[in-house]
């Protein structure tokens, strides 16, 4: 038999397990009482503490002239946000009454953003520091800013506008790059955004823990372009003058380095304020120097008689009976003055832009070769031009073509363009033969400074240097003896070649009796040019040829631009 001595272990062990069991159900109860019976009070609780990602935002890139001058950059500006959770539908009314006038809203207004959902809304969007201060001081509840950036663009030459809106574009409220510049080049300006790993708490703030995840944000690059913003103002004022002189419906002017393919200056009327994009219609970013097509009209006759020249068919001064018509395919397609001008030679067909003289190199050259030649000046093909939105109408197989339709194509009709292909197809002239990439940015500079020049490229070699120098002294001719006169300079006598364009203008498949395309393409000093420039005038009312409503505007800007830039004869 067991006396008490061998009893008293036992009964210690069996206390203690009891113990440890009935521990063990208070906590079992617990638990059921929370996960069961408190299950969406926890759940509420676990939502106002949530894991956040706060996004760390980049700097866009600034964007400079050639001199260093900003023509785009980043002002400080506040976003005023509510967290509705966080106010009670009693407190609504009186927040929105408060905020109604500072941030120029209606309080109903107000009131239904209020009343949201979400945890979080915008109340409004890139207000000045100032309106920040005034709510900072009310200290209303559930009402924060974040301090946010804005796209700031200097003004143009003409009131209303910003400068060279057209060629720039504009970064919308969501920072990203539209149209131009901004929107070609919007990753390189754009950078990359930041985030840091967080948690919330219950009134939304963040809490930065020690093993958060966080990546730093990397600014945009600055993009420094080749435009010379004092020529720029110069050229819109003379654009928008000459427009509104000749009551022109729009124009485009274009400047560039033969050379280099630089773009110095680059214009539109109408353009805009992209300052104040949000309140401008769509129809106004359009850029119609890389995205309208139009018929270039006898400036092409630079294209034809250069191919003819290079291919030998002609020679400046190859002579012919130019009787005012020509027939081709059973239709008769006469000179712009409905004149015949008789025993001429092919200078004089440039000089007094005759499209019959036009029509007999294109013919003494032949279908191919002037087919060939019209694609090697890059007639139909896209220049490649860093703007974004350039467009092309790519030439239709030679099989295609009707003789008649090859005939009016060598004066500039029945083809299409945009501006900026003419310009660098005319400015294969001007560099001695080379088809010259266009192009606006100079070069790239990172966050770090470091400077990224973008280099000048040659497209390929189109003409001969002899063919080249040719059609620079018959353009000198078109200047000094013929449709030019309107863009002599004083004491550039013989240093300046030219020619005119008059473009008829087709509309639902036939020609308007009306209107046309006034246009002058030029470059200076004639062997050594400086810059090139194209004028467009479309639909002018008062006069309509481009000898009267482009040249002189081509004066006013070469002029101003051979003072500034100190051009020597």
């Amino acid at each position: 038999m067991r006396g008490p001595q061998e009893l008293e272990p036992r009964s210690r062990i069996l206390t203690l397990m009891a113990l440890v069991l009935c521990a063990y159900l208070v906590l079992l109860g617990r638990l059921a009482y929370w996960q069961v019976l408190r299950h969406s009070d926890m759940a509420r609780l676990a939502a106002t503490y949530h894991d956040d990602t706060i996004t760390l935002a980049a700097a866009r890139g600034n964007i400079l002239d050639r001199n260093g001058a900003l023509l785009v950059t980043n002002t400080p500006v506040y976003s005023i946000f509510a967290s509705p959770d966080q106010i009670t539908g009693a407190e609504r009314n009186g927040i929105a009454a408060k905020l109604a006038p500072v941030l120029q809203l209606t309080p109903a207004d107000i009131e239904v953003r209020l009343a949201s959902a979400r945890q979080f809304v915008y109340l409004a969007r890139r207000v000045q520091a100032s309106v920040a201060r005034q709510l900072d001081a009310m200290r209303l509840p559930g009402i924060g800013k974040v301090a946010e950036t804005q796209r700031s663009y200097v003004d143009g030459g003409v009131a209303g506008t910003s400068l060279a809106a057209n060629l720039l574009g504009f970064a919308n409220d969501a920072g990203t790059g539209n149209y131009g510049i901004e929107g070609y080049y919007d990753k390189t300006l754009a950078g990359q955004a930041g985030f840091e790993a967080t948690v919330r708490d219950l009134a939304n703030r963040p809490i930065v823990l020690s093993d958060r995840q966080r990546r730093e944000p990397v600014n945009g690059m600055t993009l420094q372009l080749s435009l010379d913003s004092t020529i720029q103002v110069v050229a819109e004022r003379a654009l928008a003058d000459g427009v509104q002189k000749y009551q022109a419906e729009s124009g485009s002017l274009i400047i560039m380095e033969p050379a280099t393919g630089r773009i110095v200056a680059w214009a539109d009327v109408p353009s805009y304020n992209a300052n104040q994009f949000a309140t401008t219609p769509t129809a106004q970013f359009i850029d119609p120097i890389v995205s309208n097509l139009y018929e270039p009209g006898s400036v092409m006759k630079v294209v034809t008689l250069s191919g003819a020249l290079d291919d030998h068919a002609i020679t400046p001064d190859t002579r012919f009976n130019e009787t005012g018509v020509a027939v081709v395919g059973g239709v008769a397609i006469r000179n712009w003055d409905n004149r015949a001008h008789g025993n001429v030679t092919m200078t004089q067909v440039l000089q007094n832009s005759l499209n019959v003289g036009a029509i007999k190199a294109q013919q003494m050259e032949g279908a191919a070769p002037f087919y060939q030649y019209m694609q090697r000046f890059g007639i139909g093909a896209p220049t490649g031009v860093d703007v974004a939105a350039e467009t092309a109408e790519p030439l239709r197989d030679l099989a295609k073509w009707k003789p008649v339709e090859l005939a009016t194509a060598s004066f500039g009709q029945g083809v299409d363009t945009t501006p900026i292909e003419m310009l660098a197809a005319v400015n294969v002239v001007a560099t001695g033969g080379n088809l010259v990439w266009p192009h606006v940015v100079d070069q790239v500079i990172d966050a770090n400074g470091t400077r990224h020049p973008v280099q000048p490229r040659i497209v390929r070699q189109v003409i001969s240097a002899k063919t080249a120098q040719e059609m620079q002294q018959m353009m000198v001719g078109v200047v000094e003896k013929g449709s030019g006169f309107a863009a002599r300079i004083d004491g550039f006598k013989n240093r300046i070649a030219g020619k005119t364009g008059t473009a008829s203008i087709p509309e639902n498949g036939k020609y308007l009796a009306d209107a046309t395309i006034g246009s002058f393409v030029g470059f200076v000093p004639v062997d050594h040019p400086q810059f090139i420039m194209l004028v467009i005038t479309r639909k002018p009312k008062v006069l309509f040829e481009g000898a009267y409503v482009a040249a002189p505007i081509w004066k006013t800007v070469a002029s101003a631009l051979i003072t500034q830039w100190q051009i020597a004869p």
